[in-house]
């Protein structure tokens, strides 16, 4: 029994630990934000629906292949959405936000969006993987929503950079020499990129986050062009690796502390019965020993004293 409970408390320990840190992922996961999505079939009224509840939030962010889908803020500064999620409420996972110096409308040469790498597929934590060169090739496209309208998305280049190199980390970049140079300086440091014929009179956005693995201060960074274009999403599809988006959303929606909880309840139910199991066993062994509470002991004593011979009736079952 002592066991038992040791095992018990362990896992609701762990039931507890599974639940806090589900929640945080929770709070970010772009399912949450799917029906604010801007779509053409309500004029963009579920938008405004999010935008009424948080007027920060302008734009729509979507990366094709990946499970970057969300909405875009811009604070008055770089901290309030470092700990602010797309609502307004705190959140340890903030959202993904625009620089404070940069334009709503995309309209400088070059803007920057920052979002926190998480694991689980949440925010900005897939930037990393364009890091292999196979994942990059393949996801070339997103797309912008702000301005009322969508905007296509080409990639271009993914680079690693210091979050303090304030010559990468630039916000209102003017003269055609500037932003030749601040383009070739990307183009320079990029681990790998993809020709599209980028110039200095298109509009880049980069996409930041924070590099996994023990740099501190390091940043990835994917490079995008903004174009009056819509592109398809070449990995649209009604399935997803469960079967369906069905069976998707209410698999991500269990608890995480129902897992432990039901193990928990498994096994007590295993070591009841163990134990009841073991009680019939105990019982049935004190009667086959021959105890003196058994009724056909009494009987053959009687028989014996009587001078009798106590014998099995034919079917062994019953003492005559």
């Amino acid at each position: 029994m002592v066991v038992l409970i040791i095992v018990l408390l362990l896992l609701a320990a762990g039931g507890y630990s599974l639940w806090d840190s589900a929640q945080v992922y929770n709070a970010a996961d772009a399912a949450r934000y799917e029906k604010y999505k801007p779509s053409a079939d309500d004029g963009g009224l579920s938008f405004e629906e999010l935008r009424a509840t948080n007027p920060d939030v302008f734009a729509w962010l979507t990366v094709y292949g990946t499970h970057i889908d969300y909405p875009v803020a811009q604070g008055p500064d770089n901290m309030k959405y470092v700990n602010t999620d797309a609502t307004g409420k705190y959140s340890l996972t903030g959202a993904i936000f625009l620089d404070k110096n940069s334009s709503r409308d995309f309209s400088d040469f070059s803007s920057i969006l920052y979002g926190h790498h998480m694991e689980k597929e949440v925010l900005f934590g897939e930037i990393g993987r364009f890091a292999d060169k196979d994942y990059f090739d393949d996801r070339g496209y997103g797309s912008l929503y702000f301005g009322e309208r969508y905007h296509g998305l080409e990639f271009f280049a993914f680079l690693k950079a210091d979050a303090y190199d304030n010559s990468v980390f630039r916000t209102g970049i003017e003269g055609r020499e500037e932003q030749e140079a601040y383009l070739g300086k990307l183009l320079a440091m990029a681990e790998h990129t993809r020709d599209i014929g980028v110039t200095a009179d298109d509009r880049i956005v980069l996409l930041s986050t924070c590099a996994s693995g023990f740099e501190t201060n390091g940043r990835d960074i994917l490079v995008g062009r903004i174009t009056d274009e819509m592109f398809a999403d070449p990995f649209y599809t009604t399935e997803d690796e469960y079967g369906g988006p069905l069976t998707n959303r209410l698999l991500r929606r269990i608890p995480a502390w129902v897992f432990p909880v039901a193990l928990a309840a498994l096994i007590a139910l295993f070591v009841a019965r163990r134990r009841k199991a073991k009680r019939r066993r105990d019982e049935e062994g004190r009667r086959g020993e021959g105890g003196a509470d058994d009724p056909r002991i009494d009987k053959q004593k009687r028989s014996g004293a009587d001078g009798e011979t106590p014998r099995l009736s034919g079917d062994g079952d019953e003492w005559t």
